[in-house]
């Protein structure tokens, strides 16, 4: 139950994403890690951080399995894992030690461009109650969000801004031994320095 609690969370990313499509549509596709020009009316308030370097997801989206080697899977989990593919609001992936429901790791996609960071933000006190900026990772924001604050049951969900109208959506859940011990959003925050590396480098 707890797994299906964690991966609604970063579901809800997308799910919202989709109702909200930009009036602009899909800018038009090229290869992973390359930059894209990018602009959001939305995103006009100062606190809300912008995205220097755009990155084109199209080819991950496609494939969101591979956004985390195994490698990188069993540093965050601490086992090998395979990643389970969906695809109900947006492409997704789910990560989960083998024989449990924790700890996982997912890594969601939207379908559309979903009006980038400044969607959560404007969704603080709203859809979500819990809305924390996180380390950026390499210049790309992060920030922690949920309709709730779940990081005292090892939960945590984030979302990474890849250009200022596209974010990923991360979560993590942490093992129930390691739970109060680490903060899972760092868990999270360590999850998206993984995927940007791996979409960054095209693999």
């Amino acid at each position: 139950m707890r797994r299906t609690v964690l991966i609604v969370g970063a579901v809800a990313l997308t799910v919202s994403a989709c109702s909200n499509p930009t009036p602009n549509g899909t800018p038009t596709p090229t290869s992973a890690g390359t930059s894209l020009s990018s602009s959001n009316p939305a995103s006009t308030r100062p606190d809300i951080p912008k995205v220097g370097d755009p990155i084109d997801l199209t080819r991950f989206k496609q494939a969101p399995c591979n956004t985390l080697t195994k490698t990188q899977v069993e540093e965050l989990l601490g086992v090998t894992a395979d990643g389970k593919a969906r695809d109900g609001a947006g492409p997704a992936c789910t990560w989960v030690a083998p024989s449990t429901t924790r700890p996982l790791v997912s890594v969601v996609f939207s379908n559309e461009q979903d009006s980038g960071t400044a969607r959560i933000y404007e969704a603080k006190g709203k859809s979500y109650q819990f809305l924390e900026p996180l380390e950026a990772v390499d210049g790309y924001p992060l920030t922690a969000y949920g309709i709730k604050d779940e990081r005292s049951l090892g939960r945590c969900s984030a979302a990474l801004g890849t250009s200022d109208t596209e974010t990923i959506g991360v979560a993590a859940e942490q093992s129930e031994a390691n739970v109060g011990i680490k903060d899972p959003c760092d868990v999270a925050r360590e999850a998206a320095v993984r995927v940007l590396a791996t979409i960054r480098g095209g693999n």
